[in-house]
């Protein structure tokens, strides 16, 4: 039985990177994979998928999160990889599991678990719910070198825990921390915020 993915970790922990390995893997090998991205991820292009390495592909599909997949155009893949899969609605990782079902094609996520408040975004918490396979895909803090967990967002060189949970950035606004940086941060900040008060 074909199987769903949940490929997770931080930000610049090479996640893309890894969905583009694989998708080299499989034309290599003259498999059909499809290559899919939510539409608001445009930070390199609309249709294109890249890494911070700087190794690209175009998307084979564009979806929004009201979108009802045509299973149609699923048929006869050997894969199907989704690339930021945390911005993608609960109702099509719905939609991702049936088809593992239904036409027997894989289906690999890869995504952030949590934002920059540490709250799961809601395609992330739908895939932890229904996938078959859940693996990290691990990297280091950003300041100290152990396993990053979070995501901090940074603003002037200073980490920020308001704004809206979607806020499309890399390297310039997003380090990957432990939770002791992470905690450390958030504390500084609620400090700052309380004693200007």
């Amino acid at each position: 039985m074909a199987k769903l993915y949940f490929r997770y970790g931080t930000m610049d922990s090479a996640k893309t990177l890894n969905l583009l390995a694989v998708a080299h893997n499989y034309r290599k090998q003259g498999k059909r994979c499809l290559l899919v991205k939510p539409r608001l991820d445009d930070r390199f292009g609309e249709a294109v998928i890249r890494s911070r390495s700087g190794l690209e592909a175009d998307a084979d599909l564009l979806v929004d999160p009201s979108e009802t997949l045509d299973m149609d155009d699923f048929q006869d893949l050997d894969c199907v990889l989704v690339d930021e899969a945390q911005f993608l609605s609960e109702a099509l990782i719905d939609q991702f599991r049936d088809m593992t079902i239904d036409l027997g094609v894989p289906v690999i996520c890869y995504g952030l678990r949590t934002d920059f408040q540490a709250r799961l975004f809601p395609g992330s918490k739908r895939l932890l719910e229904l996938a078959d396979s859940i693996e990290e895909v691990k990297v280091t803090c950003y300041f100290c070198g152990k396993k990053a967990v979070f995501n901090l967002r940074m603003a002037g060189g200073s980490a920020v825990f308001d704004g809206p949970q979607v806020d499309l950035g890399a390297d310039e606004k997003y380090v990957p921390v432990c939770w002791r940086h992470y905690r450390d941060a958030r504390r500084a900040a609620e400090g700052a915020t309380s004693s200007s008060g």
